[in-house]
């Protein structure tokens, strides 16, 4: 049986000859009218015999009238002719092409097309109005084609798509071009206009037939000089530049309705490979290119011969540089929100975020020890209501842009004991009560304690300032994993914590600094959680506050809390972070010293401080209550205790276009740099004002000479000398600590 043979009509059996298989047994009877009767009936049963077998071997009668058939049943369909069907199937196919236009003009937003491929441009200043970083594409406002001269768009039409004109989206010729000669790719404009604005750029049948498809429905719903505007606005010429207006101001400092012809040529030869021929890095192939798109206009007819030979090559007008990275740690973390609070459309945007450079400074200096011996370390500062100051996430970010303050996610330690003993004071444990201290002997789970130092009891005072392992377990048993696990969600931790793991209360589950750090801010400000962010925002009302979700701790509660995280720093592990004044925190060292960590705050901040390995190596030498926690107060002493009120909403304002530029501040008299300091004119003098050792220094150079503040030259000086003091002590209480433990080691070894 062919293959066609179903469909195919059946033809009708030739009509058998009279009495055909029938032989008369008695000749003698005659013609008698009852055998007529019954040779009709048998051709009648021959007529409806199919002449097919089944697959019983019998005859299959054919089957009844087609007018006696429904459409639901198989042989209503199966005699139809080839021509019935191909017919019915390219109706379907058409009907199909309108239903998906129709749904696509409906569904699709085609205020798409309008809005930048790519996001706009955004500075991000620091507090001060330091320029920080500046990320994203450059774009500039969207062209109208009656605005530009004829050239330009010619330009283009020549190169991209001559007939762009007289085609429905889909150009045959091209695509038959394209095909059979392999010349150019045999889309059009709109084709183009298309894919950069609703595809992705793989190159699949699939994503052509839907290229093709949208182009139909563009040429359905916009005329030809708003698809050719919108094309214009969103082409990548390269250099991080997005649309004509922007490549124009790029390329040779001017407006796209100025352009010249070489220009224009030059701008439009670009879009087909815009890295390729990027005529500041390769000049002479964006020339060539130039020429081919001049002899396109030649050809289309939109330039004469003369005219062709008259146009010289153009000369590069680039003065939109920036001396600004694309990314920095806090940046990196702050873009994410900064998109959100930018409004859409294609103009550059400027957006005050909350760090403090000064303080920036400051983290970068103390994260920058010899110490580390090629370790990293991440630091995050922030206020108590969650603004973040600083923020350090490695060594050097041109080495490697992972931020291990808010993307790493590590054990915290013994940091994480804050959960277990605020979970105990809130079910009504005091700071005085007592608790085993004794090796745990029983049981799958047993920690021990460092240096395997045990005692018969503590107070819980004691034992969260000795960071007693064993200690903490036996609370963490009593007070429960559920209380403990829900005193870390209340404070904002939301990372996973495994219930019923008695491993919990020494800190093996995993999280990052930002997430710890900010639990800390809850319990210093007595308000959780707190969502730490990188821009200010308004302080709310009391009946914000009403309803705002937050929660705060009893006055007993809080301030035994403070109590212990005081007794930490003070007379605990935490002894190498001891302030002045109040300060309060706790250190964390995990299993084999592979993470060391301080996390405290004192005079306005909170900061965590971290030290790892990033392949999660055992570190050399390094414990919570060493290095991080000296860190920690070089910060908190640099810091000074200066706390900036929370700032008003940020402000929007014109791209500051670089560092150093007129843009960046209000005034030429006053020049920000990139540590802090700053240069100012004021009658007729220049000042120059730093920080040295936390304290403010103006140098003034006039026509009398330089001139400086003796008393704060005398505090400066005083301030170093104290600084120098210190660290000699500091160092005389490593060794006398180091003295300590080699006298300890060698008794254990003599017993």
């Amino acid at each position: 049986m062919g293959l066609f043979d179903p469909f195919r009509r059946k033809q009708p059996e030739p009509e058998p000859a009279s009495h055909s298989g029938y032989y008369s047994l008695h000749d003698g009877l005659g013609e008698d009218p009852a055998y007529d009767e019954w040779d009709a009936r048998l051709d009648e049963v021959d007529r409806r015999l199919s002449g097919e077998h089944d697959s019983g071997g019998t005859y299959r009668l054919q089957r009844e009238p087609r007018g006696a058939e429904r459409w639901w049943q198989r042989a209503y369909w199966r005699d139809r002719r080839k021509r019935w069907w191909a017919g019915r199937i390219i109706a379907a196919a058409l009907a199909l092409f309108v239903l998906l236009v129709a749904w696509l003009a409906i569904t699709a937003p085609l205020n798409k097309s309008l809005q930048p491929i790519a996001p706009p441009m955004v500075t991000l200043l620091a507090a001060d109005g330091t320029p920080i970083a500046r990320n994203g594409a450059v774009t500039d406002e969207p062209v109208v084609v009656s605005d530009l001269p004829p050239h330009v768009v010619e330009a283009f039409m020549a190169i991209e798509d001559r007939r762009f004109y007289d085609h429905w989206g889909v150009d045959p010729r091209g695509v038959a071009r394209a095909v059979f000669m392999g010349v150019g790719g045999g889309s059009t404009i709109t084709q183009q206009l298309a894919k950069f604005t609703f595809l992705t750029p793989e190159q699949t049948l699939t994503r052509k037939a839907r290229e093709m498809l949208i182009a139909f429905w563009l040429e359905s719903w916009l005329t030809k000089n708003e698809i050719l505007a919108r094309y214009l606005s969103n082409a990548y010429f390269g250099d991080n530049v997005y649309g004509l207006r922007a490549a124009s101001m790029h390329f040779f400092y001017r407006r796209p309705e100025n352009l010249t012809v070489s220009q224009a040529a030059m701008l439009a030869g670009l879009v087909q490979a815009p890295s390729r021929f990027n005529p500041v890095k390769h000049y002479d192939r964006a020339e060539r290119r130039r020429l081919m798109v001049v002899d396109a206009m030649v050809a289309a007819g939109y330039l004469s011969e003369a005219e062709a030979q008259r146009l010289r090559p153009p000369a590069l007008d680039v003065r939109l540089k920036s001396d600004l990275p694309t990314g920095t740690y806090f940046a990196d973390w702050a873009l994410p929100e900064a998109r959100e609070r930018t409004s859409g459309g294609y103009a550059r945007q400027t957006l005050t975020t909350t760090l403090d450079s000064r303080l920036q400074s400051i983290a970068r200096v103390v994260t920058g020890r010899p110490e580390l011996r090629g370790a990293q370390v991440a630091l995050v500062a922030m206020r108590p209501n969650g603004e973040v100051v600083a923020m350090i996430g490695g060594t050097d970010y041109g080495k490697s842009t992972f931020n291990r303050a808010t993307q790493a996610k590590r054990q915290p330690g013994s940091t994480f004991k804050l959960f277990v003993y605020l979970a105990a004071l809130r079910a009504g444990w005091d700071p005085d009560d007592r608790i085993a201290n004794t090796a745990i002997e029983e049981g799958s789970y047993r920690p021990k304690n460092s240096r395997e130092r045990y005692s018969e009891s503590l107070t819980l005072r004691e034992a969260f300032a000795q960071s007693s392992n064993v200690a903490a377990v036996r609370l963490f048993g009593e007070v429960g994993s559920e209380a403990v696990i829900e005193t870390a969600r209340d404070l904002g931790v939301t990372s996973a914590l495994a219930e019923g793991d008695p491993s919990l209360a020494l800190g093996t589950s995993t999280m990052s600094l930002l997430e710890l750090t900010a639990a800390y801010a809850g319990v210093a400000a007595n308000r959780y959680p707190v969502d730490p962010h990188a821009f200010a925002r308004e302080e709310p009302n009391w009946w914000d506050r009403l309803w705002d979700g937050s929660d705060t701790l009893s006055g007993r509660v809080h301030s035994d809390m403070e109590d212990m995280l005081r007794h930490a720093i003070n007379q605990g592990t935490g002894r190498a972070a001891m302030l002045p004044g109040p300060n309060f925190g706790k250190t964390g060292t995990t299993q084999d010293n592979r993470d060391a960590l301080f996390v405290g705050y004192a005079n306005d901040l909170v900061v965590g401080v971290w030290i790892g390995n990033d392949d999660n190596s055992p570190l050399d030498g390094i414990s919570g209550g060493g290095l991080p926690a000296q860190i920690w107060k070089d910060f908190m002493r640099q810091a000074g205790g200066a706390s900036g009120a929370p700032r008003a909403n940020p402000t929007e304002r014109a791209d500051p276009g670089g560092p150093v530029e007129p843009q960046d501040v209000p005034e030429l008299e006053d020049i920000p740099f990139e540590d802090g300091s700053r240069l100012r004119f004021e009658d007729g003098e220049m000042i120059y004002s730093t920080d040295v050792e936390g304290v403010d220094l103006d140098l003034r150079v006039g026509e009398d000479g330089m001139r400086v503040d003796s008393q704060r030259f005398e505090e400066v000086r005083r301030r170093a000398e104290e600084a120098t003091r210190e660290r000699i002590e500091r160092e005389e209480e490593r060794m006398r600590e180091r003295y300590e433990a080699e006298r300890q080691r060698l008794e254990e070894q003599e017993r």
